[in-house]
Protein backbone atom coordinates (compact mmCIF):
# COMPACT_ATOMS: atom_id res chain seq x y z
CA UNK A 1 0.00 0.00 0.00
CA UNK A 2 2.50 1.97 0.80
CA UNK A 3 4.42 1.81 -2.76
CA UNK A 4 1.01 2.28 -3.87
CA UNK A 5 0.85 5.45 -2.55
CA UNK A 6 4.09 6.83 -3.67
CA UNK A 7 3.64 6.03 -7.15
CA UNK A 8 0.07 7.80 -6.95
CA UNK A 9 1.99 10.85 -5.57
CA UNK A 10 4.60 10.78 -8.16
CA UNK A 11 1.59 10.41 -10.84
CA UNK A 12 -0.04 13.81 -9.15
CA UNK A 13 3.21 15.46 -8.76
CA UNK A 14 3.65 15.33 -12.67
CA UNK A 15 0.26 15.97 -13.42
CA UNK A 16 0.77 19.41 -11.47
CA UNK A 17 4.22 19.89 -13.20
CA UNK A 18 2.69 19.89 -16.80
CA UNK A 19 2.50 22.40 -18.99
CA UNK A 20 -1.05 22.50 -20.69
CA UNK A 21 -0.69 26.66 -21.94
CA UNK A 22 2.79 25.73 -23.26
CA UNK A 23 1.28 22.16 -25.10
CA UNK A 24 -1.39 24.15 -26.18
CA UNK A 25 0.31 26.78 -27.43
CA UNK A 26 3.07 24.08 -29.41
CA UNK A 27 -0.30 21.92 -30.65
CA UNK A 28 -1.89 25.64 -32.29
CA UNK A 29 1.39 26.63 -34.11
CA UNK A 30 1.37 23.05 -35.76
CA UNK A 31 -2.16 23.06 -36.71
CA UNK A 32 -1.90 26.99 -37.81
CA UNK A 33 1.64 26.79 -39.43
CA UNK A 34 1.66 28.02 -42.74
CA UNK A 35 3.07 25.67 -45.78
CA UNK A 36 6.99 26.51 -45.90
CA UNK A 37 7.15 28.18 -42.37
CA UNK A 38 9.15 26.88 -39.40
CA UNK A 39 8.29 26.36 -35.81
CA UNK A 40 10.64 26.96 -33.43
CA UNK A 41 10.96 25.57 -29.87
CA UNK A 42 12.20 27.33 -27.39
CA UNK A 43 15.09 25.79 -24.75
CA UNK A 44 14.10 24.12 -21.69
CA UNK A 45 11.99 20.80 -20.39
CA UNK A 46 8.35 20.55 -20.60
CA UNK A 47 6.27 18.21 -19.37
CA UNK A 48 3.35 17.36 -21.09
CA UNK A 49 0.23 14.97 -20.62
CA UNK A 50 -1.11 14.39 -24.21
CA UNK A 51 0.12 14.02 -27.86
CA UNK A 52 1.27 16.63 -30.21
CA UNK A 53 0.13 15.76 -33.79
CA UNK A 54 0.77 17.92 -37.36
CA UNK A 55 -1.34 16.89 -40.86
CA UNK A 56 -1.19 17.61 -44.12
CA UNK A 57 1.09 20.20 -44.22
CA UNK A 58 4.05 20.72 -46.68
CA UNK A 59 7.46 22.18 -46.04
CA UNK A 60 7.30 22.54 -42.25
CA UNK A 61 10.71 22.58 -39.95
CA UNK A 62 10.12 21.56 -36.34
CA UNK A 63 13.13 22.68 -34.57
CA UNK A 64 14.57 22.97 -31.30
CA UNK A 65 17.46 24.41 -29.55
CA UNK A 66 19.56 21.10 -29.24
CA UNK A 67 19.21 17.45 -28.02
CA UNK A 68 18.94 17.86 -24.06
CA UNK A 69 18.41 21.43 -24.62
CA UNK A 70 14.43 21.46 -25.67
CA UNK A 71 13.42 18.36 -23.99
CA UNK A 72 9.55 17.67 -24.04
CA UNK A 73 8.99 14.84 -21.66
CA UNK A 74 5.79 12.94 -21.75
CA UNK A 75 6.00 11.39 -18.38
CA UNK A 76 2.92 10.63 -16.80
CA UNK A 77 0.88 10.86 -20.40
CA UNK A 78 -2.51 10.50 -20.24
CA UNK A 79 -3.80 11.59 -23.49
CA UNK A 80 -2.86 9.28 -26.56
CA UNK A 81 0.34 7.50 -27.46
CA UNK A 82 2.83 9.18 -29.25
CA UNK A 83 4.77 12.57 -28.58
CA UNK A 84 4.78 13.82 -31.54
CA UNK A 85 2.79 12.34 -34.59
CA UNK A 86 3.19 13.94 -38.53
CA UNK A 87 0.95 12.58 -41.11
CA UNK A 88 0.05 13.00 -44.60
CA UNK A 89 2.47 15.95 -45.06
CA UNK A 90 5.46 16.21 -47.31
CA UNK A 91 8.84 17.71 -47.22
CA UNK A 92 8.80 17.65 -43.33
CA UNK A 93 12.16 18.39 -40.55
CA UNK A 94 12.37 17.35 -37.11
CA UNK A 95 15.35 18.30 -35.83
CA UNK A 96 17.53 20.04 -32.34
CA UNK A 97 15.45 18.07 -29.75
CA UNK A 98 14.78 15.35 -26.90
CA UNK A 99 11.86 13.70 -26.54
CA UNK A 100 11.38 11.77 -23.79
CA UNK A 101 9.20 8.66 -21.62
CA UNK A 102 6.03 8.56 -24.35
CA UNK A 103 3.51 6.15 -23.46
CA UNK A 104 3.60 4.96 -27.04
CA UNK A 105 5.90 5.75 -29.95
CA UNK A 106 8.07 9.21 -29.42
CA UNK A 107 7.78 10.59 -33.01
CA UNK A 108 5.95 8.80 -35.17
CA UNK A 109 5.67 10.25 -39.42
CA UNK A 110 3.25 8.06 -41.33
CA UNK A 111 2.36 8.55 -45.36
CA UNK A 112 4.84 11.43 -45.08
CA UNK A 113 6.53 12.00 -48.80
CA UNK A 114 10.02 13.56 -47.48
CA UNK A 115 10.49 13.41 -43.92
CA UNK A 116 14.12 14.19 -42.08
CA UNK A 117 14.77 13.61 -38.84
CA UNK A 118 18.36 15.25 -37.59
CA UNK A 119 19.71 15.85 -34.51
CA UNK A 120 17.07 14.24 -32.27
CA UNK A 121 17.17 12.27 -29.57
CA UNK A 122 14.21 9.50 -28.09
CA UNK A 123 14.69 7.79 -25.09
CA UNK A 124 12.72 6.17 -22.10
CA UNK A 125 14.46 7.01 -18.73
CA UNK A 126 14.02 4.46 -16.77
CA UNK A 127 15.46 1.02 -16.52
CA UNK A 128 14.57 -1.54 -19.89
CA UNK A 129 11.05 -2.14 -19.64
CA UNK A 130 8.20 -3.85 -21.89
CA UNK A 131 6.11 -0.74 -20.14
CA UNK A 132 8.19 1.42 -22.31
CA UNK A 133 6.86 2.11 -25.87
CA UNK A 134 7.02 0.22 -28.28
CA UNK A 135 9.19 2.98 -31.14
CA UNK A 136 11.48 5.43 -30.84
CA UNK A 137 11.81 7.48 -34.48
CA UNK A 138 8.93 5.38 -36.32
CA UNK A 139 8.26 6.62 -39.99
CA UNK A 140 5.84 4.32 -41.31
CA UNK A 141 4.80 4.14 -45.36
CA UNK A 142 7.24 7.37 -46.26
CA UNK A 143 9.06 7.80 -49.11
CA UNK A 144 12.59 9.67 -49.15
CA UNK A 145 13.60 9.05 -45.24
CA UNK A 146 16.36 10.57 -44.02
CA UNK A 147 17.57 9.89 -40.31
CA UNK A 148 20.91 11.75 -39.54
CA UNK A 149 22.93 11.97 -36.40
CA UNK A 150 20.19 10.68 -33.95
CA UNK A 151 20.23 8.82 -30.66
CA UNK A 152 17.33 6.53 -29.41
CA UNK A 153 17.19 4.76 -26.08
CA UNK A 154 14.91 2.50 -24.48
CA UNK A 155 12.42 1.43 -26.91
CA UNK A 156 10.81 -1.92 -26.19
CA UNK A 157 10.65 -2.95 -29.79
CA UNK A 158 13.04 -1.05 -31.87
CA UNK A 159 14.83 2.75 -31.18
CA UNK A 160 15.16 3.52 -34.71
CA UNK A 161 12.55 1.80 -37.08
CA UNK A 162 11.90 2.58 -40.33
CA UNK A 163 8.68 0.38 -42.43
CA UNK A 164 6.97 0.03 -45.40
CA UNK A 165 9.09 3.00 -46.55
CA UNK A 166 11.00 3.80 -49.62
CA UNK A 167 14.08 5.69 -50.40
CA UNK A 168 15.91 5.29 -46.50
CA UNK A 169 18.99 6.58 -45.38
CA UNK A 170 20.12 6.21 -41.82
CA UNK A 171 23.47 7.46 -40.99
CA UNK A 172 25.58 8.93 -37.96
CA UNK A 173 23.06 7.43 -35.69
CA UNK A 174 23.38 5.73 -31.38
CA UNK A 175 20.98 3.33 -30.55
CA UNK A 176 21.86 1.59 -27.47
CA UNK A 177 19.55 -0.43 -24.23
CA UNK A 178 16.69 -1.14 -27.25
CA UNK A 179 15.30 -4.23 -28.31
CA UNK A 180 16.35 -3.27 -31.68
CA UNK A 181 19.12 -0.23 -32.08
CA UNK A 182 17.99 -0.24 -35.75
CA UNK A 183 15.19 -1.52 -38.01
CA UNK A 184 14.44 -1.66 -41.70
CA UNK A 185 11.45 -3.60 -41.97
CA UNK A 186 9.38 -4.26 -45.37
CA UNK A 187 11.18 -1.32 -46.95
CA UNK A 188 13.13 -0.85 -50.49
CA UNK A 189 16.15 1.23 -51.02
CA UNK A 190 17.90 1.96 -47.40
CA UNK A 191 21.37 2.71 -46.92
CA UNK A 192 22.37 2.03 -43.51
CA UNK A 193 25.64 3.30 -42.20
CA UNK A 194 27.85 5.22 -40.02
CA UNK A 195 25.67 3.80 -36.94
CA UNK A 196 26.66 2.83 -33.60
CA UNK A 197 24.58 0.28 -32.03
CA UNK A 198 25.10 -1.37 -29.04
CA UNK A 199 24.04 -2.83 -25.71
CA UNK A 200 20.36 -3.92 -27.35
CA UNK A 201 19.50 -7.36 -27.68
CA UNK A 202 19.91 -7.11 -31.56
CA UNK A 203 21.79 -4.38 -33.47
CA UNK A 204 20.05 -4.25 -36.44
CA UNK A 205 17.28 -5.89 -38.12
CA UNK A 206 16.31 -6.42 -41.91
CA UNK A 207 13.14 -8.23 -42.04
CA UNK A 208 10.31 -8.96 -44.10
CA UNK A 209 7.38 -9.71 -42.05
CA UNK A 210 3.94 -10.89 -43.67
CA UNK A 211 0.04 -9.13 -43.48
CA UNK A 212 1.34 -5.60 -43.89
CA UNK A 213 0.18 -3.55 -46.55
CA UNK A 214 3.82 -3.07 -48.41
CA UNK A 215 5.42 -6.49 -49.36
CA UNK A 216 8.36 -7.42 -50.23
CA UNK A 217 11.11 -5.29 -48.73
CA UNK A 218 14.99 -5.26 -50.60
CA UNK A 219 18.23 -3.25 -52.17
CA UNK A 220 19.30 -2.71 -48.09
CA UNK A 221 23.09 -1.76 -47.70
CA UNK A 222 24.40 -2.12 -43.91
CA UNK A 223 27.62 -0.63 -44.06
CA UNK A 224 30.58 1.14 -42.25
CA UNK A 225 28.48 0.12 -38.79
CA UNK A 226 29.86 -0.47 -35.43
CA UNK A 227 27.76 -3.23 -34.12
CA UNK A 228 29.11 -4.18 -30.53
CA UNK A 229 27.93 -5.89 -27.12
CA UNK A 230 24.54 -6.29 -28.01
CA UNK A 231 23.91 -8.61 -25.56
CA UNK A 232 20.61 -7.05 -22.93
CA UNK A 233 18.46 -9.43 -22.42
CA UNK A 234 15.25 -9.42 -24.68
CA UNK A 235 12.28 -7.08 -22.69
CA UNK A 236 9.96 -6.94 -25.79
CA UNK A 237 6.26 -7.70 -24.82
CA UNK A 238 5.24 -11.33 -25.29
CA UNK A 239 4.03 -11.48 -28.67
CA UNK A 240 5.82 -9.32 -30.65
CA UNK A 241 8.28 -10.88 -33.06
CA UNK A 242 10.92 -8.81 -31.91
CA UNK A 243 10.42 -10.61 -28.59
CA UNK A 244 11.98 -14.21 -30.48
CA UNK A 245 15.45 -12.35 -31.06
CA UNK A 246 18.28 -13.70 -29.23
CA UNK A 247 20.07 -11.25 -26.98
CA UNK A 248 23.46 -11.39 -28.61
CA UNK A 249 22.66 -10.64 -32.25
CA UNK A 250 24.71 -8.16 -34.12
CA UNK A 251 22.85 -8.54 -37.20
CA UNK A 252 19.95 -10.32 -38.32
CA UNK A 253 18.45 -10.40 -41.66
CA UNK A 254 14.85 -12.02 -41.99
CA UNK A 255 13.20 -13.07 -45.44
CA UNK A 256 14.52 -10.21 -47.16
CA UNK A 257 16.06 -10.27 -50.47
CA UNK A 258 18.86 -7.79 -51.93
CA UNK A 259 20.96 -7.00 -48.81
CA UNK A 260 24.27 -6.22 -48.98
CA UNK A 261 26.39 -6.21 -46.04
CA UNK A 262 29.95 -4.99 -46.13
CA UNK A 263 32.49 -3.17 -44.18
CA UNK A 264 30.93 -3.12 -40.74
CA UNK A 265 32.82 -4.12 -37.26
CA UNK A 266 30.67 -6.71 -35.23
CA UNK A 267 32.31 -7.06 -32.06
CA UNK A 268 30.94 -9.36 -29.01
CA UNK A 269 27.83 -10.03 -29.97
CA UNK A 270 27.89 -13.21 -27.95
CA UNK A 271 25.30 -15.47 -29.96
CA UNK A 272 25.59 -14.81 -33.64
CA UNK A 273 27.39 -11.65 -35.35
CA UNK A 274 25.09 -12.19 -38.02
CA UNK A 275 22.33 -13.89 -39.09
CA UNK A 276 20.53 -15.56 -42.32
CA UNK A 277 16.96 -16.52 -41.70
CA UNK A 278 14.16 -17.75 -42.92
CA UNK A 279 10.75 -16.72 -41.39
CA UNK A 280 9.81 -20.51 -41.31
CA UNK A 281 12.36 -20.88 -38.72
CA UNK A 282 10.09 -18.68 -36.39
CA UNK A 283 7.26 -21.55 -36.39
CA UNK A 284 4.99 -19.10 -36.89
CA UNK A 285 1.66 -19.59 -39.38
CA UNK A 286 1.97 -17.80 -42.49
CA UNK A 287 -1.68 -17.06 -43.56
CA UNK A 288 -0.65 -13.73 -46.01
CA UNK A 289 -0.49 -15.66 -49.80
CA UNK A 290 1.55 -12.43 -50.97
CA UNK A 291 4.46 -12.91 -48.50
CA UNK A 292 7.90 -14.52 -49.29
CA UNK A 293 9.23 -15.53 -46.28
CA UNK A 294 13.19 -17.04 -47.39
CA UNK A 295 16.29 -14.59 -47.65
CA UNK A 296 17.72 -14.31 -51.45
CA UNK A 297 20.37 -12.14 -53.17
CA UNK A 298 22.34 -11.80 -49.84
CA UNK A 299 25.87 -10.47 -49.71
CA UNK A 300 27.98 -10.44 -45.98
CA UNK A 301 31.58 -9.23 -47.49
CA UNK A 302 34.96 -7.48 -46.47
CA UNK A 303 33.50 -6.97 -42.12
CA UNK A 304 35.03 -7.69 -38.99
CA UNK A 305 33.89 -10.30 -36.08
CA UNK A 306 35.00 -11.10 -32.64
CA UNK A 307 33.93 -12.45 -29.97
CA UNK A 308 34.45 -13.16 -26.63
CA UNK A 309 35.50 -16.95 -25.39
CA UNK A 310 32.47 -18.90 -24.19
CA UNK A 311 28.79 -20.09 -25.08
CA UNK A 312 26.02 -17.90 -26.69
CA UNK A 313 22.93 -16.26 -24.85
CA UNK A 314 21.31 -19.38 -22.97
CA UNK A 315 17.78 -17.43 -23.33
CA UNK A 316 17.01 -17.93 -26.62
CA UNK A 317 16.89 -21.22 -28.82
CA UNK A 318 20.07 -21.08 -30.66
CA UNK A 319 22.31 -22.43 -27.41
CA UNK A 320 20.67 -25.38 -27.61
CA UNK A 321 21.28 -25.72 -30.99
CA UNK A 322 25.16 -24.68 -30.85
CA UNK A 323 25.09 -27.51 -28.36
CA UNK A 324 23.91 -30.08 -30.93
CA UNK A 325 25.62 -29.32 -33.70
CA UNK A 326 29.06 -28.51 -32.29
CA UNK A 327 31.70 -30.54 -31.12
CA UNK A 328 32.60 -30.15 -27.27
CA UNK A 329 35.27 -27.11 -27.37
CA UNK A 330 34.84 -25.56 -31.24
CA UNK A 331 33.94 -21.81 -30.87
CA UNK A 332 30.21 -20.80 -31.68
CA UNK A 333 30.38 -18.94 -35.82
CA UNK A 334 30.01 -15.52 -36.40
CA UNK A 335 27.67 -15.94 -38.92
CA UNK A 336 24.59 -18.29 -38.88
CA UNK A 337 22.55 -19.24 -42.25
CA UNK A 338 19.60 -21.28 -41.22
CA UNK A 339 19.62 -23.48 -44.39
CA UNK A 340 16.10 -23.18 -45.33
CA UNK A 341 15.81 -23.21 -49.28
CA UNK A 342 13.37 -21.99 -51.61
CA UNK A 343 13.03 -24.97 -53.91
CA UNK A 344 12.18 -22.49 -56.70
CA UNK A 345 15.44 -20.72 -56.65
CA UNK A 346 17.23 -23.74 -57.32
CA UNK A 347 18.62 -25.02 -60.62
CA UNK A 348 17.92 -28.92 -62.09
CA UNK A 349 21.48 -29.97 -59.95
CA UNK A 350 20.05 -28.52 -57.17
CA UNK A 351 22.41 -25.40 -56.78
CA UNK A 352 21.55 -22.19 -56.06
CA UNK A 353 20.66 -19.68 -59.49
CA UNK A 354 23.51 -17.24 -59.41
CA UNK A 355 21.45 -13.98 -58.82
CA UNK A 356 19.45 -15.60 -55.60
CA UNK A 357 22.60 -16.93 -54.16
CA UNK A 358 23.65 -16.41 -50.14
CA UNK A 359 27.49 -14.47 -50.74
CA UNK A 360 29.81 -14.62 -48.14
CA UNK A 361 33.27 -13.61 -48.54
CA UNK A 362 36.49 -11.75 -47.39
CA UNK A 363 35.65 -11.07 -43.49
CA UNK A 364 38.19 -10.93 -40.84
CA UNK A 365 37.77 -13.48 -38.70
CA UNK A 366 34.79 -15.34 -40.69
CA UNK A 367 33.30 -18.65 -39.78
CA UNK A 368 29.58 -19.92 -40.53
CA UNK A 369 27.43 -22.53 -39.44
CA UNK A 370 24.52 -23.69 -42.42
CA UNK A 371 21.88 -24.70 -39.93
CA UNK A 372 19.95 -27.30 -42.40
CA UNK A 373 16.97 -26.38 -40.31
CA UNK A 374 14.54 -27.45 -42.93
CA UNK A 375 15.74 -30.71 -42.67
CA UNK A 376 15.38 -31.25 -39.13
CA UNK A 377 19.19 -30.18 -38.20
CA UNK A 378 20.46 -33.26 -39.96
CA UNK A 379 23.46 -31.84 -42.40
CA UNK A 380 24.66 -28.74 -40.31
CA UNK A 381 27.72 -27.67 -42.07
CA UNK A 382 30.75 -25.35 -41.13
CA UNK A 383 32.18 -25.18 -44.85
CA UNK A 384 32.07 -21.78 -46.22
CA UNK A 385 33.01 -23.30 -49.68
CA UNK A 386 29.81 -23.19 -51.41
CA UNK A 387 29.17 -19.47 -49.92
CA UNK A 388 32.49 -17.95 -51.36
CA UNK A 389 30.78 -16.05 -54.52
CA UNK A 390 30.47 -12.64 -55.13
CA UNK A 391 26.96 -10.97 -55.91
CA UNK A 392 26.81 -7.60 -57.95
CA UNK A 393 26.86 -4.37 -55.74
CA UNK A 394 23.71 -2.79 -54.81
CA UNK A 395 23.72 0.80 -55.76
CA UNK A 396 23.13 4.03 -53.46
CA UNK A 397 19.60 5.06 -52.74
CA UNK A 398 18.17 7.78 -54.34
CA UNK A 399 18.54 9.90 -51.14
CA UNK A 400 21.78 8.96 -50.25
CA UNK A 401 22.55 9.98 -53.91
CA UNK A 402 21.42 13.76 -53.14
CA UNK A 403 22.89 14.31 -49.74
Amino acid sequence: MKLLFILFTCLCCLKSLAQPAVQKRIQTQLIMADNGSTIDLDAGTFIFTGSLSMEDKKRIIIRGKGVDKTILSFKGQTDGAEGLRVSNAEAIVIEDMTIQDTKGDAIKTMNVKGITFRNVKVEWTGPPSPENGSYGLYPVQCDNVMIDKCISIGASDAGIYVGQSRNIVVKNCVAHHNVAGIEIENSRDADVFDNEAYDNTGGVLVFDLPDLVQKQGGNVRVFNNNIHDNNLPDFAPAGNIVASVSDGTGLLILATNNVEVFNNRFLRNQTMGTGIISYLITERPITDKGYYPYPTAISIHDNVYERNPGPPSSRGRYNSIFKAILKEGQAVPHILYDGIVDPGTLDKAGKPLPDRRICIRNNKNQSLVNLDAGRGFKNASLDAVPFDCQLTPLKNTAVNERK
